[in-house]
């Protein structure tokens, strides 16, 4: 039934908007994590992508998490010689999050959650109506 195969592609779409959120959340939480030592890179923003996948057990293309792959920017440098993670010069590296960016990324996850939830929602109360029409 084609309700069915839409609440499984929104189920799947749920999903990898989860594992997408989760990925934004540690990227905020590391926004401030620099190297340790000199030298060493600071904590690397990461993406998310996706990709259709097939299954042939029900004939639908269903949203997968393709890869969580390190994100693109360069390191900031901060002059602050006193810090363990210095280097000769006396810079460290920055991270190359920016938090008003995983913000906007987490905002969008959310909505693209929240309308497979409405999808899921729609379905099921036309699965309900159909099976309360078949019953009079």
């Amino acid at each position: 039934m084609d309700l069915v195969k839409s609440m499984m592609v929104s189920a799947s779409g749920m999903k990898a908007q989860g594992q997408r959120l989760r990925v934004i959340a540690e990227n905020i939480a590391n926004a401030d994590s620099v190297g340790r030592t000199g030298g060493e890179d600071p904590y690397r923003r990461r993406v998310v992508t996706f990709r259709t996948e097939l299954d042939r057990r029900s004939g639908i293309r269903n949203v997968e998490v393709d890869d969580v792959k390190p994100g693109g920017g360069e390191f900031e440098r901060k002059y602050d010689p006193a810090h363990p993670a210095a280097d000769d010069e006396g810079y460290i590296l920055l991270p190359n999050v920016k938090p008003l960016v995983e913000m906007m990324d987490m905002r969008e996850a959310q909505r693209s959650y929240e309308a497979n939830i409405s999808v899921i929602e729609a379905s099921k109360r036309m699965l309900i109506r159909t099976i309360d029409m078949l019953r009079d």
